[in-house]
């Protein structure tokens, strides 16, 4: 059986459109994927989504980059594994070819956290 796609969406708040309009991008294909997918919103204003925002921003630009160069993860993004995949609000199609995409990869589905 076939793990699930962990996919993570920075979120800033409810007054942030673009975050919410990427989030509602995943929520609305999400019941066609139900078995496939784990989604979590890293709400970045929560303890724990603070810590998941800096782990993934160090996954991207190194803890140098990030205490040192105040480089940061996009907000909103969206990761799947923990690899950035869009830092933009993606389409339908865009989103499901790259759902698509991991769910054909042979290696094991796993979360980076």
């Amino acid at each position: 059986m076939q793990n699930k796609i962990h996919i993570e969406i920075t979120y800033k708040a409810k007054s942030c459109l673009p975050c919410v309009y990427m989030e509602e991008a995943l929520l609305d294909i999400l019941p066609a994927y139900d078995r496939q997918i784990k989604y979590n919103r890293l709400d970045i204003q929560s303890e724990a989504g603070k810590q998941r925002f800096l782990a993934l921003s160090c996954f991207l630009f190194g803890e140098k980059g990030v205490y040192e160069h105040h480089r940061l993860a996009p907000i909103p993004a969206m990761f799947m594994e923990g690899e950035l995949v869009f830092d933009a609000i993606p389409s339908r199609d865009e989103l499901e070819a790259a759902i698509a995409e991991r769910l054909r990869t042979d290696s094991p589905v796993g979360s980076r956290q």
